[in-house]
């Protein structure tokens, strides 16, 4: 249930509407935007809980809201939320790209990844510590020294660091080094971690399943924002098809219905929807046409000698030419990349 205020309604009025809302039990959420105010009610609503509210002075409606989501709908929070990461602003009119290898293999290797994504204009940087694997047998992360790391190319590039954390009771420490928390696909629906990662004043990567729905989707990222961590962000990286050519196939229906839907960012991430490094450019394209705030890429610097994911990893020349391709699709829709990174101190 959302209560739709009047334009002219004062602070007075926001508040009763917010005290009676708690004096029946129930959870109130403000979202205040340009056009309006709206207090979203949560928890089990009884039928007349809608006309006591309409009686109190300020209320212009009450509305049901049918979907089983509701911090995350855009019914809640008609405007676009936009997510801040130091000088980063992902959900506004810049395209931002996030860009590093799969894994965290060496200092050296991630430092020279590190520095080639920042001069294409790449604004964070991406490298997996934790990896879950599918076989036991693969490199699974090099865990806190791959974090330490990270926190090394940070310092050097000025680049913010996003990676992956895999269960709850590493979510803290993984904070310690990472600007922002992923949510990986395999990980989507861990409802004990998304609740972790929702404690923690960090902003929140979440990845679509490979065979989940938008509304389950939703679903998980409404566990991050009930916890009270309002800057989640979506990727959508492929789902599982029939076709087997690809390593996943991009829903890019996905960007513009999650754009109506929900009022969260969403970005792409062409290189697991495709998993070859020649189908990662035009992909990337085609979801930045499709109307994504973002990209994330995998860049490595000798991707014959990558240790996970070397197949659809772009080499740092790659990675410049696909940047400037994307320049210009962004241009063509009236948007601009962001970047480059400020210079670092």
């Amino acid at each position: 249930m959302i209560i739709v205020m009047r334009k002219d309604c004062s602070r007075e009025d926001i508040a009763q509407v917010q005290q009676r809302i708690r004096q029946r039990g129930l959870s109130d959420h403000l979202s205040q935007g340009v056009e309006r105010t709206i207090i979203g009610v949560l928890g089990s609503i009884y039928p007349e809980l809608k006309d006591e509210l309409e009686l109190i002075p300020g209320v212009m409606e009450v509305i049901r809201v049918t979907k089983p989501y509701k911090l995350s709908s855009r019914e809640f929070h008609p405007d676009n939320t936009v997510v801040r990461v130091g000088s980063v602003v992902i959900g506004g009119d810049e395209v931002v790209v996030m860009a590093g290898p799969c894994s965290v293999e060496s200092e050296e290797q991630l430092l020279t990844a590190a520095r080639a994504v920042r001069a294409a204009g790449g604004r964070i940087l991406r490298g997996g510590a934790f990896k879950p694997r599918t076989s036991p047998y693969s490199f699974r992360g090099m865990g806190v020294e791959g974090l330490r790391l990270l926190a090394r190319a940070r310092e050097e590039t000025g680049l913010p660091v996003i990676t992956e954390v895999m269960q709850p009771q590493d979510v803290e420490l993984v904070a310690q080094y990472a600007d922002i928390l992923q949510i990986g696909a395999r990980n989507v629906q861990n409802y004990m971690l998304l609740d972790a990662v929702g404690k923690i004043k960090k902003a929140v990567l979440l990845k679509r399943g490979f065979a989940t729905t938008y509304e389950e989707w939703l679903l998980s990222a409404e566990y991050i924002l009930s916890a009270g961590n309002e800057d989640v962000i979506l990727c959508e990286r492929g789902i599982r098809t029939f076709e087997t050519y690809t390593r996943n196939t991009l829903d890019v229906a996905a960007i513009p219905v999650i754009k109506k839907l929900s009022h969260l960012p969403v970005i792409a991430d062409p290189s697991h929807a495709t998993g070859q490094w020649k189908l990662v450019t035009p992909v990337a394209l085609a979801a930045v046409a499709a109307g994504a705030h973002g990209l994330e890429i995998e860049v490595h610097p000798e991707p014959d000698k990558a240790l996970s994911d070397g197949a659809q990893s772009l080499t740092p020349e790659n990675f410049a030419r696909l940047m400037d391709q994307v320049r210009l699709v962004a241009q063509a829709l009236g948007k601009r990349v962001a970047g480059p990174a400020p210079a670092s101190v």
